[in-house]
């Protein structure tokens, strides 16, 4: 019997206990209720796997405590329906082709944690904490469906956090990073409340994606966030976009005056949530025309990500690498790495790769702080035939995700816990070939969801089961025991995971790794 099939097949004992459990049989509808500390909740029951869905972690940020850190939530009477996804935090519409993914869902109670569980009660499970990603601005929960680790014998968290300026405006009065404090509020959350639905609280993984992997990274280093999780999975995403005081200080000078208002939190609340979300609009628009990889980005092929943690001395003491340098996060497990072609998915939907032009390759990498000279024969040798397009689409993944996740790979493998390094290679055949292994490409395996229309657009009609078997229990494997099935990572060999439909280990798989050597990330 294979491992998935085993898999399966204890979860299907578990789901007939849970269907005898909630009184389930023809023609009635299955349900699950579950007590939290503040109140019970009812959730509902398909194939054995018990789904809660938008159920509060902290109470809704309303008025003044819009931008304030999260406040506990309110307890209630009775029994609260956790039957369907919960509101998401406001943020600018998403533009097309894009825009069918996650639809935005009105309600103040947007911070709200979706579970999906086989076996509410002792189980003590292990228990994966998902933060999604989307630049800190946009994006939910409620894209990931947890249904297929519920199944694997994994209680899955996904959590909402405020985005933009709710989450991470700084205006040097002593209050940084509440979107950050959320989530730390969601793992405690996790902490005092996942037993119920047949978690372990000692063994949490948290795991995210682009900006929901640098959250990760970023966690690593928050005093307020150790102890709350064992384990740490990072997908395209190191912890490496932090802000100085500085220049947090500036981006907040900067959407103060859009609005006009007086440079103060409850003046900012009152302005309301469409100004200021047009006013952050207006604020991307003018940094467009400045481009600074350093700070917020705008180079040839990247959008600006105009919010960042802020390096504000006492929630973030210091830059992630730092920190983990330093000895932070010693006794967590970690698992962290990038897709081969990350910067196709901010390129080809938009335009061909085609017309990426010589000029916008270099100004990148001047931006970038390399030496053109050397780095530009540098990649065409390390990739001899592709074009400037295909080149640009590295590069932002070398800057971005793979450099700095070597970086804290190297950092992190001294420790007693482990270090493991993945490489996700399958190319999609999308947009005729052009999508390659792009940005966002693996979350479709992780979740084993390749069925999902909305993941298929990333990943065509058919993308191979095998993969998604693969990647999927590999995950799962980590989380239950913090191990994988290759050698840990250590800096003399750099042994790395490719991740395709033929997976080979492979050591310090960079070509150019050595050409960033000196170059500052951070």
């Amino acid at each position: 019997m294979n491992r998935r099939t085993f898999l399966r097949g204890t979860a299907a004992a578990s789901a007939f206990a849970a269907l005898a459990a909630t009184g389930c049989g023809a023609g009635r509808t299955a349900e699950s209720i579950v007590a939290t500390r503040a109140g019970r909740v009812r959730g509902s029951v398909t194939a054995g796997v018990h789904a809660f869905k938008g159920v509060p972690y902290a109470a809704p940020p309303q008025g003044l405590n819009r931008y304030l850190p999260p406040r506990p939530v309110q307890p209630w009477t009775g029994l609260r329906d956790a039957l369907t996804l919960g509101p998401t935090p406001p943020q600018p519409p998403t533009p097309p082709p894009l825009d069918f993914f996650a639809p935005p869902i009105p309600g103040e109670d947007y911070l709200n944690v979706n579970i999906w569980t086989r076996e509410p009660g002792p189980a003590r499970l292990p228990v994966m904490v998902w933060i999604h990603g989307g630049g800190l601005d946009t994006g939910s929960n409620g894209l990931y469906d947890g249904s297929a680790f519920a199944r694997d014998g994994v209680v899955f968290v996904a959590m909402n956090y405020r985005l933009g300026a709710e989450g991470f405006l700084f205006l040097d009065d002593g209050v940084a990073n509440v979107g950050l404090l959320d989530q730390i509020s969601a793992l405690e959350w996790v902490r005092d409340n996942i037993a119920a639905f047949g978690g372990d609280p000692g063994n949490v993984t948290i795991f995210g994606q682009s900006s929901g992997a640098m959250a990760v990274g970023t966690l690593l280093a928050m005093p307020r966030a150790k102890g709350l999780f064992r384990r740490a999975i990072m997908e395209s995403g190191a912890g490496n976009i932090c802000y100085s005081t500085d220049t947090a200080h500036e981006i907040g000078q900067r959407l103060i005056a859009k609005l006009g208002v007086a440079p103060t939190r409850d003046a900012v609340a009152a302005a309301g949530v469409e100004r200021v979300l047009a006013a952050q609009s207006a604020v991307m628009s003018d940094l467009a025309r400045q481009p600074n990889p350093q700070h917020w980005g705008g180079e040839p092929g990247c959008r600006v990500n105009m919010w960042r943690s802020t390096l504000d001395g006492t929630t973030l003491p210091a830059k992630p690498i730092d920190a983990v340098t330093a000895g932070a996060a010693t006794e967590v497990d970690v698992l962290l790495g990038h897709n081969g072609e990350e910067g196709r998915l901010s390129l080809v939907p938009f335009r061909s790769l085609d017309s990426v032009t010589e000029e916008e390759l270099t100004t990148a990498m001047r931006l970038y702080r390399l030496p053109v000279d050397r780095a530009l024969p540098a990649y065409r040798a390390a990739y001899p035939g592709a074009n400037p397009g295909a080149l640009l689409a590295i590069l932002q993944a070398d800057w971005f995700y793979t450099i700095p996740g070597i970086r804290l790979a190297d950092a992190h493998a001294g420790a007693p816990a482990a270090t493991y390094m993945y490489e996700f290679t399958w190319r999609s055949p999308q947009f005729d070939g052009q999508l390659g292994s792009c940005h966002f490409l693996e979350v479709p395996f992780v979740f084993d969801q390749l069925h999902d229309r909305r993941m298929q657009w990333v990943t065509g009609p058919n993308p191979p089961q095998q993969l998604a078997d693969l990647v999927h229990s590999t995950w799962v494997q980590f989380a239950r025991t913090g191990r994988v099935n290759w050698p840990r990572y250590e800096p003399t060999r750099r042994t790395t995971m490719r991740l395709d439909l033929h997976p080979t280990v492979v050591d310090d798989p960079s070509p150019i790794r050595n050409l960033w050597n000196g170059v500052d990330l951070y």
